[in-house]
């Protein structure tokens, strides 16, 4: 199998990584507190030059709507006017779990292998992030401990951007007509909520939103969010006695119910988890909010369950207290739609395997706005971008896989072309 290093020589290579570090200082944190789309008004910076750079590449239909959704679209080559229309995917906001503003990439060439100082405090050492140590004389993208890079999703955005401009560069290389759509809000769940379904032709779709390559997942967890308010009685709590019900302590109790072996910490693969996200409150009042993940759907449901007797023993404990448990879904497996659309994972793998690779398949630990396209009819499996270690301070991006994502893009569109 070839190394990932020998794609630092593509004519395009440096491009790619001038427009990821172009992106990734562009703030797009989104808020998922806040039911507006875009949640953020930032989003919009980065959207509106996106749609500038679409037009300034040739792309000649390209749309930016009042919800912040850009739908660009790149006419076949000539000939191929009847093949499929494909689409490619990327979200244009990164997670609020660290600071995004004022991100400041630092470009590390030729890679020696050792400890990498981010700032005085933090560092990126191999030992603790082995993948470090694959990526010996590449090109790596770091942060400067303050923020998050933002590969998840700008190194999507850079990758597809760049394989759309050396095809219009390059109108020898046959493809179909390609739709590329590049949307709001992916961190917090709410990204397809007002995707203009209606005007999208693809009759299959790619997220460009995975990690190391040559990964592809075409599986992902069925995803809900349980908000748990706990409703107090509250009386001075020097008279408390057989009278109080503490709202803050209940939703401690409900939260110590939650198993600690099926915490995100301490699964992986295929093992779903309860995560409490954010928990907020007083005497009288307290909100705790819980991730629920698996790939199960009728686990799923076995979680839930559970969860209502957490509180209906919570409300035992604290007779005069009352729990009301909002129940919501956010994104389900994708797998079965998937299964019934083999052709759309059989050109994926043999565009990476034209690239010299062998597909590694695993499930994702998460969701992507391909999981909501793919309930809504559009088959839409996620592939690698080269991003490591997301939603962290400690993220960094390796350059030669970008570009063989890139390359796997120019080979997926001419095998729809066939």
């Amino acid at each position: 199998m070839r190394h990932t290093i020998d794609f630092l020589s593509k004519p395009y290579t440096e491009e790619l990584l001038n427009r990821f570090v172009r992106y990734a200082k562009v703030d797009t944190q989104s808020n998922r507190h806040l039911d507006e789309t875009p949640t953020t008004k930032t989003q919009w910076d980065l959207a509106r030059a996106l749609e500038a750079e679409l037009k300034a590449i040739g792309v000649p239909e390209v749309k930016l709507n009042e919800h912040c959704y850009i739908i660009a679209r790149v006419p076949a080559t000539r000939g191929k006017e009847k093949a499929p229309c494909i689409g490619l995917m990327a979200h244009m906001d990164t997670a609020s779990d660290i600071s995004g503003s004022g991100v400041q990439p630092r470009i590390i060439r030729s890679y020696d292998g050792q400890t990498v100082h981010l700032s005085d405090t933090y560092q990126l050492n191999p030992a603790e992030f082995p993948d470090l140590s694959e990526h010996i004389d590449d090109t790596i993208v770091v942060t400067d401990g303050s923020t998050l890079l933002g590969a998840d999703d700008k190194a999507g955005i850079a990758e597809i951007m760049t394989a759309i401009a050396w095809l219009m560069q390059h109108p020898e290389i046959e493809h179909g007509p390609i739709d590329l759509y590049f949307t709001p809000d992916e961190e917090t769940g709410k990204g397809m909520d007002r995707f203009p379904l209606s005007e999208a032709r693809a009759v299959a779709c790619y997220t460009l939103d995975g990690g190391k390559a040559p990964e592809v997942e075409a599986e992902c967890f069925n995803a809900y969010t349980v908000k748990v308010e706990c409703i107090g009685k509250v009386i001075h709590i020097g008279a408390a006695r057989g009278k109080l019900a503490n709202a803050v302590a209940m939703a401690a109790s409900f939260i110590g119910m939650l198993p600690r072996s099926e915490s995100p910490e301490a699964t992986d693969g295929w093992y779903g988890y309860y995560c409490p996200i954010e928990v907020q409150g007083n005497l009288d009042h307290a909100v705790a909010e819980i991730y629920l993940r698996d790939f199960s759907a009728e686990r799923m449901q076995e979680r839930i369950a559970a969860l209502k007797a957490f509180a209906a023993a919570v409300e035992a404990q604290y007779p005069a207290g009352h729990i009301v448990l909002d129940i919501k879904q956010q994104y389900l497996n994708m797998k079965q739609k998937l299964d019934a659309h083999p052709e759309v994972l059989e050109r994926l793998n043999r565009a990476i395997a034209t690239a010299g690779f062998e597909p590694i398949m695993k499930p994702i630990r998460g969701g992507t706005d391909g999981s909501r396209l793919t309930e809504m009819g559009i088959p839409t499996p996620n592939l690698f971008t080269g991003g490591y270690n997301y939603h962290s301070r400690f993220e960094w991006a390796s350059l030669s896989e970008m570009a063989l994502a890139v390359e796997t893009i120019i080979n997926l569109v001419q095998i729809w072309a066939e």
